[in-house]
């Protein structure tokens, strides 16, 4: 029997810059993974293999890895921080139990983290939290909690207090045992000794000490009752408390230290031993029946249940498709035949890998709680479930965003074609965020995706590791439409030329339905004026009609079509005809309801020097952006703004000539919103212009 209690899944996630990838890189050495330390500066860490992490210094692509400390296994997931690729992130907390989330010490809560921390909350991971980068100018550890619990609304529970500041920091001190740990100047992480509390310090540590206390007891009636009689509880009763609120997610542990220079890594991952729960503590994944709908079953965390497990990531290499995989219930051995609910195909496995950044171990068989990788699978997405064939069941699946913008990519040959379209393929399936379709106007690749970095690492993609050179265009902005108007109408389809005909009649509203609603339905047909067979049809005809809208043909968002009455004819009358009426119906009727277009508005967060703050706003009210606020910090000021997107591209550049190079951005997708009347009239003519030369193309 494997010993569940010994296992940890974890993942470390931060904003980018925060020290994610070190953290691992020192977590590895320390575990005895890895003998000699990789830096990211350097391009040669473990977990950043692609030739464009290596290059570009940030972590793109989540990468897998097993080590051991203290007697426990930890299976550790590094993720990405760029906000193009958060995608990663969520896929990969959905299936951890626990998490490490960094913030760097003087940059503090930075946007990145927030999102991160809202996908932990609505995954339901416990976290410890670890303050990086002390020894860096302007770190700060005090100010870094305070904004942990403004700006996240969370709880931390200081474990630690640290010893010195930015270059004078030297070590922590335990709350808990009331010892101290402290680092010699030669980098070796094991060079520390245990010793007192420095004697500047003890006041301090008291008063944190008691506050850990009191947080702590809260969990445990019978020990916070002790504790207000004066009785304090021991090491051992402390700690089971502290691992009851943090998986209650009720506070979150809290470290400091840095993992560049080796200092207080240690002190976190006994955190993770003591605090973060195993895969028996976390709460079972809900099973769905196959329209999506809780059936009440959970998949219990058992190796002896039946199978269920869900694959969360793929990632081709020059072996094949791995499908990483996460196992609630059961087991996997090599040779088995599972069953894909999604596709309802079975498939069998080939190899069963045990990831170590991208170099594989072979294993015979892996059991509940554990992550691994199955080797030669075929028709396995992200999110899909994999399950006894005797026994199916379907795992809660993921849902991730739509992209905001796109690109159109095409050959520089012909050879290069199909190449193209097998590449394209492949990356589609690992990357769920990524989409691709065919102008049908053009005959053009579409790429679409979160953000300009993550379509450039995209194309480059296709072109160093699938060795397919492209022409790029201009990226394109991902508009919408919607209504403004209510309207009331009635449309009837009638063919009678000769044989069978067609007939139906409908009367219906079309209405704006409120932001974020999409496309409803409703019939309110008393009596058999349009029998109730035919309603599905009707409301196929709209559906699939709101994908071009009458402005400049993009997606008509949140609207209402209520069916009132209609008419049909005994013989005539068929689904087809009905469905047609609802299609021309929608093209009568949209342009009486005032439609008008909507464009994408990105949440921007931007990083200026102090000097540089009034260049800055001044930019973004050009690009008709609204400041939403400021604050400033030791080492410059953070700028919210709302912005359109097609005000957006190139900013970066812009960015870095008005800072000197100093400044950093952050952008991701906040909300529709009507477009200016003159940009409106722009895109409508363009769009018109467009279709009349692809008309004439065909002539």
């Amino acid at each position: 029997m494997t010993d569940l209690s010994k296992y940890r899944n974890i993942g470390i996630f931060a904003h980018v810059d925060a020290g994610k990838t070190t953290t691992t890189e020192r977590i590895l050495k320390l575990t005895g993974k890895i003998h000699k330390l990789g830096e990211v500066h350097d391009g040669a860490a473990t977990t950043d293999f692609m030739e464009q992490e290596q290059e570009r210094g940030i972590t793109i692509q989540s990468a897998a890895t097993t080590c051991f400390w203290d007697g426990h296994r930890f299976n550790i997931i590094d993720t990405p921080g760029h906000v193009d690729f958060t995608i990663e992130v969520y896929r990969s907390l959905k299936v951890l139990d626990g998490g490490i989330g960094v913030f760097c010490g003087s940059g503090g809560v930075e946007p990145q983290s927030e999102t991160n921390w809202r996908y932990a909350n609505e995954s339901g991971v416990a976290r410890v939290i670890w303050v990086n980068k002390l020894d860096r100018i302007g770190a700060d550890y005090y100010r870094v909690i305070d904004q942990i619990k403004k700006i996240l609304g969370a709880k931390p529970l200081v474990m630690v207090l640290p010893i010195g500041i930015e270059d004078a920091f030297c070590g922590v001190v335990d709350l808990l045992t009331r010892k101290s740990w402290i680092w010699d100047e030669t980098g070796l992480p094991e060079n520390y000794k245990i010793g007192d509390v420095p004697a500047d310090m003890v006041d301090k540590v008291e008063e944190y000490r008691s506050m850990l206390l009191e947080m702590a007891v809260e969990q445990d009636d019978a020990v916070m009752e002790a504790y207000l009689d004066g009785v304090e509880p021991d090491i051992d009763t402390i700690k089971r408390c502290i691992r009851k609120g943090t998986i209650g997610l009720d506070f979150f542990p809290t470290y400091c230290g840095s993992a560049f220079k080796n200092k207080a890594v240690q002190n976190v991952l006994n955190g993770v031993v003591d605090y973060l729960p195993c895969p028996t503590e976390v709460l079972p994944q809900p099973e769905v029946d196959l329209e999506g709908n809780e059936t009440g079953k959970f998949a219990i965390v058992d190796e002896n249940g039946p199978l269920r497990a869900l694959a969360f990531k793929i990632m081709d290499d020059q072996y094949g498709a791995l499908t990483f995989t996460r196992i609630y219930s059961g087991k996997i051995n090599k040779g088995d035949t599972l069953l894909n609910t999604f596709t309802g195909k079975t498939e069998r496995i080939g190899r069963l890998v045990e990831m170590h950044a991208n170099s594989r171990i072979d294993r015979d068989g892996a059991v509940a709680g554990d992550i691994v990788a199955l080797v030669g699978l075929k028709n396995v997405q992200t999110g899909h479930t994999l399950c006894d064939p005797k026994n199916p069941a379907t795992l809660e699946p993921m849902v991730f965003p739509d992209p905001v913008i796109s690109i159109a990519v095409s050959p520089k040959d012909k050879a290069g074609s199909e190449k193209l379209g097998e590449a394209i393929a492949k990356m589609v399936r690992e990357d769920p965020s990524f989409h691709v379709e065919t102008d049908p106007d053009s005959g053009e690749t579409i790429l679409k995706g979160m953000g300009e970095l993550h379509l450039d690492i995209k194309v480059d993609i296709l072109k160093r590791t699938h060795k397919v050179e492209v022409e790029v265009g201009a990226p394109q902005v991902a508009y919408r439409e919607t209504i403004t108007k209510r309207v009331e109408d009635s449309y009837t389809h009638k063919k009678q030329s000769g044989g069978s005909g067609q007939y139906g009649k409908i009367d219906y509203i079309i209405e704006p339905g409120e932001p974020g609603t999409g496309f409803v339905f409703e019939s309110k047909v008393v009596g058999g004026n349009v029998p109730k067979e035919y309603w599905p049809a009707i409301e196929k005809g709209f559906r699939l009609s709101k994908d071009k809208g009458v402005l400049a043909g993009f997606p008509l968002l949140d609207f209402k079509v209520t069916l009132l009455d209609g008419g049909f004819h005994a013989v005539d009358s068929s689904a087809i005809a009905f469905e047609v009426a609802a299609r021309s119906g929608y093209r009568q009727t949209i342009p009486k309801a005032a439609p008008q277009l909507l464009e994408p508005i990105m949440k921007i967060d931007v990083f200026t020097p102090d000097n540089h703050v009034g260049d800055v706003i001044g930019d973004l009210n050009r690009r008709r952006g609204m400041i939403k606020s400021q604050d400033s910090g030791p080492t410059g000021v953070r700028v919210k703004a709302d912005a359109p997107l097609s005000e957006m591209f190139g900013y970066i550049g812009d960015l870095r000539t008005m800072t000197s190079g100093r400044g950093q951005f952050s952008m991701e997708f906040s909300h529709y919103s009507p477009c200016p009347r003159n940009i409106s009239e722009e895109i409508i003519a363009k769009a018109a212009a467009e279709k009349a030369a692809a008309d004439k193309a065909r002539q």
